[in-house]
Formats: C-alpha cells, structure tokens, sequence
C-alpha cells in the first residue's frame, strides 16, 4: 500500500540528515558503519556533570558490555534509581555508543544511573541469544546492584524499537522469577507482534526510514525460524496475559509501520489491569527521537518520556 506522508519540516529535516550516511554497499559491515556514523551525527557532546563507566557482567562463560552513566554527586540514600536501557538497531545495529544521545541526558534529568546492554546482535547471534543477554544482566544486577550503586528496588527497564521488545520480553520473563520486581518499562516505538500484521504494518508499509520491508529483513535476521515468531520472548503481544506486568510508557510514532504494536500492547496493559501510558507522535517517523534537541515534536515525545521516566523510577506509592 503506496501512503502520502504529509512530513512537517522537522521531519522533512530529519529525513534529510539521515540520508546522509548510506551504506557504501549492502555488506553487514557497511550497514553497521553507516548506522554507527549516523548515531554520531545525531549524538550531542556529553553533558557537563556526568560520569561514564564501562563493565563487563560475565554470564555462563560469555562477557557482556555495558555502559553505565550517572550524576557526577554523591550517591543517594539507599543507592541510585537506575534505568536499565536496551539499545534499538533491528538487532543487528547499535552497540554501547549509539544511544548515548538518550542514555546521557536521562541520567543527567532523572538523577539516576542508566546502564546500556551491549548484547549480541544478530545474524551471528540468532534469537534468543540478544533476549538472552538482556534477561542475564537483569538476573545478574540483583548482586551487582551494590557494587555498581544501584537500588535495585528502583530499576525501570526501557528501549527503543528492537529494543523496546527486549524490555517488554524481559518484562515477561521477570515476573516469573523470584527476586524484585522492576517498577517499571519504557518502551520507544518498540516492535512487539513479529510476523503478525497489524493495520499500521499495511498502512505504513512504504514509510521513510523504517518500513515493512525493512522490519521484515531485520526479523528474518534475527529469527530466521518462522515458527519462532510467535514466541513470547520475540512477540510479546502473543503472550497469553499482561497481568502482573510493571507500569509502562509507551511512545509510538504515527507513520510508522510498528505504531500499532505499541498501541494494542498499551490497550492490552490496561485490559490487564496495568496502568500505561501512551504518547502518540502525531507526524511522527520511527527512530524520530534522535532528532529531538533539534525539533519541537521529537522534544515533546522526549519530555514526556523524562516525565514518565521520574514517575516510574519514584517507584511504587
């Protein structure tokens, strides 16, 4: 289905600046070079009073990087609150450096410490390895959760398109352990139905930046298996009940083939009994929130994101 997007200027702004880094050629090696230099493009300077820490978690034999930023101040009673951010890139992009144009500006506004999962990407690391990863650094934080600071009572899980389906997964898969529940999860135009078709995937299916024939690249990437595709841990919209789930703020962007995702996972949230949070980007394009010190829609979606953000990490009443 052939869609006229009407783009205000900002997202006509946006598109622009994004073309400027094409991959050279269709080699895995250029895409990731051409995502990664975009991602500089778009990353501001570091903000003054911040402090940048790298770990390694090592995990049934395997190193998983992380990047930790947090206040340059002294640490708060009790610890800090901590969002534990799972980086977008259709699971085969990104890394520690590429959403650092998120993760520093909400550890600096929400005074807590975020911490960046460099799990592994896709198509050397099929399904589940990266939801994996991401559910052993949340298992692995209750006994760092003093050495690296954090109050662990105080930890909300949040993502961007491929990884806002790693957080809503490892929402999933947490309630059903034992130990402290996350209090919350933040989810970015995240890509929750896999194979599933909702109207916006038709609707939206030729959008800039991201469309339905992108989506359907990067999921055949990452599970090539289509019999996965209704697995909970990669569709969390094919999980059987959202009962019990943590607080959510969903984000989704209105020309965008996974807008719908978010929406149904919000309506499903609130059948279940879970209070969430919606904030529709009217003109919106997927991965928009890059550009948001530079225009005011995108800005409007990072503040109530930051304000969501302060509501959730405060923890339960």
């Amino acid at each position: 289905m052939t869609s006229t997007y009407q783009l205000s200027a900002e997202m006509q702004s946006f598109v622009r600046q994004s073309a400027l880094f094409p991959p050279t050629d269709n080699s895995l090696v250029e895409m990731r070079a051409a995502y990664d230099a975009l991602c500089r493009y778009f990353t501001p300077p570091l903000p003054a009073g911040l402090l940048v820490e790298d770990h390694v978690f090592a995990v049934d034999g395997r190193q998983i990087p992380l990047r930790l930023y947090r206040p340059a101040a002294d640490m708060p009673s009790g610890g800090w609150p901590c969002v534990l951010y799972l980086h977008g890139g259709g699971w085969m992009l990104g890394g520690l450096d590429s959403h650092a144009f998120i993760a520093a500006p909400l550890a600096q506004e929400c005074a807590a410490v975020v911490l960046v999962v460099d799990y592994r990407r896709a198509p050397e690391h099929v399904f589940p390895a990266a939801f994996e990863d991401c559910m052993a650094v949340w298992d692995s934080l209750s006994a760092s959760a003093g050495t690296l600071g954090i109050n662990i009572a105080r930890v909300v899980v949040a993502g961007d398109s491929a990884g806002g389906n790693l957080a809503a997964a490892l929402c999933l898969a947490a309630r059903e352990r034992d130990g402290p529940p996350l209090c919350g999860q933040a989810l970015i135009y995240p890509a929750l139905a896999s194979g599933r078709l909702l109207p916006s995937a038709i609707e939206h299916a030729d959008a800039p930046l991201l469309s339905h024939a992108d989506m359907a690249y990067y999921l055949a990437q990452y599970a090539p298996d289509p019999k996965q595709h209704t697995d909970p841990r990669l569709a969390p919209l094919a999980a059987e009940s959202l009962q019990g789930l943590p607080p959510a703020f969903v984000a989704v962007a209105e020309y965008d083939p996974l807008r719908d995702d978010g929406l149904r996972y919000v309506q499903r949230l609130r059948e279940s009994g879970v209070a969430a949070e919606c904030h529709i980007g009217h003109g919106l394009l997927h991965g928009c929130l890059r550009f948001w010190p530079q225009g005011m829609e995108t800005a409007r979606m990072y503040r109530a994101l930051l304000g969501a953000m302060h509501h959730l990490l405060a923890g339960p009443a």
